[in-house]
Parts: structure tokens; sequence; C-alpha cells
């Protein structure tokens, strides 16, 4: 297998993990906003693990495309999810709930994943050495063996998880954890703060690597310290 084909299968494997984050992501609003009350998403199937019932044309395909291709952390979104508050019962608290369970989805997911890795890790020297090495980036002699591309896989879904977990939970509008900030502020500021929401987000993701690595290293370091037995 040439250093080609790795990169490819690099690819493959990001854009698999990052559709299923998303669908994850996506879902779990779906779902909470169906149990606080409003059933919206659920009748237009959003509660679905089908990557076609929430891909957004920019967020979901032309930014990933970009990043895979020029090696950046995979950003991006999926088609917002439809919720209509007046449905919520208690519509601050409901919202609430409905937001930041889509990066908790996330985190579940990287934790499910690094719960794989550490089982194939412990299971023969073998196994150590390919989740080590797929850590690390190294270059397999034997790329026969199944585990290097299901162990590539399953990494990249940990990885995926976590960088979208901790971006929507960055309090720039639209992402989940604006939701929480927006309940904070007056009705004044509240205006604005979804004015220049958009542009904030837009300055986070083509401006703020620096930022969004500070945010993302920290978790990202806790979880594959975990998995090195550190």
């Amino acid at each position: 297998m040439n250093l080609q084909h790795i990169d490819i299968l690099d690819i493959v494997f990001q854009l698999i993990a990052f559709l299923f984050a998303i669908s994850v992501h996506e879902s779990a609003h779906a779902w909470m906003a169906n149990l606080r009350g409003d059933p919206t998403a659920r009748m237009l199937g959003r509660i679905s693990l089908n990557p076609i019932k929430h891909i957004d044309l920019f967020g979901t395909l032309l930014l990933p495309a970009v990043a895979m291709l020029t090696h950046l952390p995979v950003l991006g979104w999926a088609k917002p999810t439809p919720v209509d508050p007046r449905n919520f019962k208690n519509p601050v608290l409901d919202d609430i709930l409905t937001s930041v369970v889509g990066p908790i989805s996330n985190f579940v997911v990287a934790t499910g994943a690094l719960l794989i890795l550490i089982l194939v890790k412990s299971v023969s020297p073998a196994g150590e050495q390919i989740v080590i090495g797929t850590i690390v980036g190294s270059t397999f002699a034997d790329t026969s063996s199944l585990l290097v591309p299901f162990c590539k896989l399953i990494f990249e879904m940990m990885v995926i998880n976590i960088v979208l977990g901790v971006f929507n939970l960055i309090p720039v509008p639209p992402l989940d954890g604006s939701h929480v900030v927006r309940h904070l502020l007056p009705a004044g500021m509240l205006r604005i703060y979804d004015m220049v929401g958009t542009y904030g987000l837009l300055l986070l993701v083509f401006l703020g690597g620096g930022l969004l690595s500070r945010l993302i290293n920290p978790v990202f370091g806790l979880f594959t310290n975990i998995l090195l037995g550190n």
C-alpha cells in the first residue's frame, strides 16, 4: 500500500466519521426536542443516522472537503435541526437541553471509540502496536491486518467527534453553546449578539485556528493520554 492509497483511505475514513458524527449530533437535537414537547424535527425525519437527512451544501460538503484535502482539522456543520420553541413547556430549559445534547452526543461517540481502541490495545501486542502507531501516525510495514484500517477508522471517529463536540460548544451564534449564553443576555444585547453571530462564526472558522487549537487540544490530549495509559 503506497502513500497515495493511505492518503485516500484517510480521506475516506474522515468523511465516514464526519458524516456519522453530524448525523448523531443532529439526531440528538431532534430526539431531545421531541422529548421536550416539540415534534417538528421528528415529523421531518430528522431523528435519523442517514446523513442525507442532515446535509448542508457548505457546512457538510464544501468546508469539510477543503479541510480534508489540505490536512486541516475537519470542521463543519449540518443543516440546522428545525425547532419550534413555542412547543416547549419550559422554553429556556428545554432550548438549552436541546442545544447541548448535540455536543454531548459527540463526546459519547468519542468515548465509545476510545473504549474500542483501549480494548484492541489490550488484546495483544500486535493490537497495542497498531493502536499506538495510529495515534502517532506511523507507517505500518504489515498493512494486511484488518486491524490497521479498523483502528484508523475508529481513531478518526474519536478525533472528529472531539473536534465537533468542542467546536459546537463555543458560544458564537448559531453554534450550540450560544443557546446557553443568549438566555443570559438582555433583549438589546441579544439582538446584537444574534446579528453579529454569522460573521463571528465565519471569522472563527477561517481566522480562529489558534483559538480552536487551544480549545480542542486539551480535550484531545486527555483522550490520547487515557489511550496511551499516561
